[in-house]
This record gives structure tokens, C-alpha cells and sequence, in this order.
């Protein structure tokens, strides 16, 4: 009997590391005062309509230090612990990488093995597309584009307990989400390889 495999589409949003240099133009970091953490993620089962989405915002606790994002992550763990493919745009590179780095700060051990599928990848493997951003795949295949923003500001909203900018965040996540999906499955047929979506390894 097939049973389908669970397939988890992800995107991650971090803060920026904190450091002091001594001017703007290409200066190397003199040291570090605060490293990066993880502001929110989102992900949606596929097959399922909702995307959900996890902020630190949310958590207890945010008031007194909005930088602790040990139960964001632990919930972050979870989903990939569950999940047998991972979909993410430059996933292999920076979302899984900035996860684990997350997971082993925490303590946490390794999520359960998954497999992963990474659109970035697959963009650049098969087509020469301009640009192989996702906000420039979804203009560029007439699917939609990334949620506009206000830059760095956004950022730096959330990082200090902005409650309009936090609201913006969760949007601009699950967008990026709403958007992997749709260039995935339009880039699905062009994969010369893909993981089984049957756990017991029969074809799909």
C-alpha cells in the first residue's frame, strides 16, 4: 500500500548579525555584538490550502527579549522533524544551513533525514532565466511576485516589537511561500530527478 510522503514547502526570515565598523563602504567587521537569529518561518503542507506562519512576536516572552528565538525554533525543528521533502527557494544553501546552525546553538539534535528539493537550484540547473530570484521567477512566468516592503526598515521594525511591521513580516513570509509553490510546480515536470513521494519507495 502507497502512503504518501509528507512535503513541506518552508522559507525562513532572519535578523541581521550586529557588529561595529568603522565606516560603510566594503569594511570588514571589527567585532560582533549581537549574531543573527530567526524573526518568523513559514510553511505549507502541500496538497493543503493554509500557510502557516511562526513568529517570534508570538511567543511569550518577546516583551522582555526579542531576540530569544529558542521555542520559534523548536517549533521550526518540528516541521522538518515530520517531513520526508523539504521545498525551498535556495534552500540548501541558506534556509536548512541557517536552520541547523539554530537547532545546534539550541542544543537541539538533528531533525529526522528528509530530502530536499531546492528551486534555485533546479532554475539554474535546466533554463538561463535573467535572474533566477523568486520575485524575478514570478514576474518572469507570470505567477506573481514577492510582497513590497519597505527595505531594511521592515527588518528593523520587528527587531524592536513593531506591531504594523511584524503584521507586514508574517505577509511578506507567507507570500514567499504562496509564490515557491506556484514556481515549483510549474518547474516539477522539467526535473530530471526528484525524491519519491511514497514513503515505501515505490514509483510515484
Amino acid at each position: 500500500m502507497k502512503t504518501a510522503a509528507r512535503v513541506v514547502f518552508v522559507d525562513i526570515e532572519t535578523a541581521p548579525s550586529l557588529g561595529y565598523v568603522w565606516g560603510k563602504w566594503e569594511q570588514d567587521v571589527i567585532e560582533f555584538k549581537q549574531d543573527w537569529y530567526i524573526l518568523s518561518f513559514s510553511y505549507k503542507n502541500f496538497g493543503e490550502k493554509k500557510i502557516y506562519t511562526r513568529a517570534l512576536v508570538d511567543y511569550p516572552g518577546f516583551s522582555k527579549d526579542k531576540e530569544n528565538d529558542e521555542s520559534l525554533v523548536a517549533d521550526l525543528w518540528a516541521i522538518l522533524d515530520g517531513a520526508d521533502i523539504v521545498i525551498g527557494h535556495n534552500l540548501e544553501k541558506f534556509d536548512i544551513k541557517k536552520t541547523n546552525t539554530r537547532f545546534i546553538s539550541h542544543g537541539m539534535p538533528p531533525p529526522s533525514p528528509y530530502r530536499t528539493v531546492d528551486t534555485l537550484k533546479l532554475a539554474r540547473k535546466v533554463f538561463k532565466f535573467d535572474s533566477n530570484k523568486l520575485d524575478e521567477l514570478g514576474r518572469y512566468l507570470g505567477i506573481g511576485r514577492k510582497l513590497a516592503h519597505t527595505g531594511f526598515r521592515l527588518w528593523l521594525g520587528c527587531m524592536n516589537g513593531d506591531a504594523a511591521s511584524w503584521k507586514l513580516m508574517k505577509k511578506y513570509n507567507e507570500q514567499d511561500v504562496a509564490l515557491l509553490e506556484k514556481v515549483y510546480l510549474l518547474m516539477r515536470p522539467w526535473a530530471g530527478t526528484h525524491p519519491n513521494v511514497n514513503k515505501d519507495g515505490t514509483a510515484c
